[in-house]
């Protein structure tokens, strides 16, 4: 029986595979893709169009379609939230082997200081490392406001900090293309947390680190998931601390500060944020 050809060894090794969950917002999605600055051979986008009320389509992309090796459009009838928007994208790259990271990117954040450069060169120089994200400036563009996130950078300054709070922004992530078939997908019981989980489960088993410097710009917006469903998420994130954390003394002051946090008013959670 004659051998049939692995399409995948005949192909460029790309370096990563850009993933980007999409909701009604071409305006960002295409400011986002400006953003990517990356030599277009060593770099495919897979975008998951989560149930938007018009389907985006390769003309809405545009000219930006010859900024990139190849741009796939992945599509859900009904919106279901960004985890299973992501596994739908996952699971498509389960068995390839022509990449070697996953990054992600939101519409409406933007890459900045080579961010993506930086990321590929550091997984390349420390194949210990599974997990990589980076500081991120979070910036209302309408009002001009800002506030960094502070989080931590070494793999053990990590597993203590995920205790307490998600030491990595979601879309500022690489992370290795093996980890899929180790880890898994993003698991979806943890609603409006899922990439927290996700984290949680790399970092248990392989280590994990944040470059110290901002490396991308993400958008403050007031009617995004945190601010809408707050209650559910920080439930959520105390049933994700009581599941994966490891030193048991740590894990109860995280889920006690969760507690006062719930009740305490956003907005001063979101002011509090900013005087960091």
């Amino acid at each position: 029986m004659p051998r049939v050809k692995d399409p995948c060894r005949s192909l460029k090794l790309k370096d990563f595979i850009l993933v980007i969950p999409y909701l009604n917002n071409k305006e960002g999605l295409l400011r986002s893709l400006k953003s990517v600055q990356y030599p277009k051979d060593l770099v495919e986008v897979v975008i998951v169009d989560d149930g938007s009320r018009f389907a985006l389509t390769r003309e809405d992309i545009g000219g930006l379609l010859e900024s990139f090796s190849q741009i796939t459009i992945l599509r859900s009838e009904e919106n279901k939230g960004v985890a299973p928007s992501l596994n739908l994208a996952l699971t498509g790259l389960l068995n390839r082997t022509d990449y070697k990271y996953i990054a992600r990117l939101d519409c409406g954040d933007l890459c900045v200081n080579d961010r993506l450069s930086k990321q590929v060169r550091y997984l390349d120089q420390h194949p210990e490392i599974f997990l990589l994200g980076t500081r991120v400036l979070f910036k209302n563009f309408q009002t001009g406001k800002e506030y960094q996130y502070q989080n931590k950078s070494d793999y053990k300054d990590i597993k203590r900090e995920m205790h307490f709070k998600c030491s990595f922004i979601h879309p500022s992530v690489m992370f290795r293309r093996e980890v899929l078939n180790r880890v898994g997908l993003y698991p979806e019981n943890y609603l409006h947390c899922e990439d927290y989980a996700f984290f949680y489960k790399i970092i248990r088993q392989y280590k994990a680190a944040n470059l110290p410097e901002i490396l991308l710009v993400s958008e403050i917006n007031e009617e995004g998931v945190s601010a809408q469903n707050r209650k559910r998420q920080m439930l959520s994130r105390i049933r994700v601390i009581s599941r994966f954390g490891s030193n048991p003394f740590l894990k109860g002051a995280g889920v006690w500060r969760l507690l006062i946090l719930l009740i305490t008013p956003f907005r001063l959670v979101r002011f509090l944020n900013t005087l960091k």
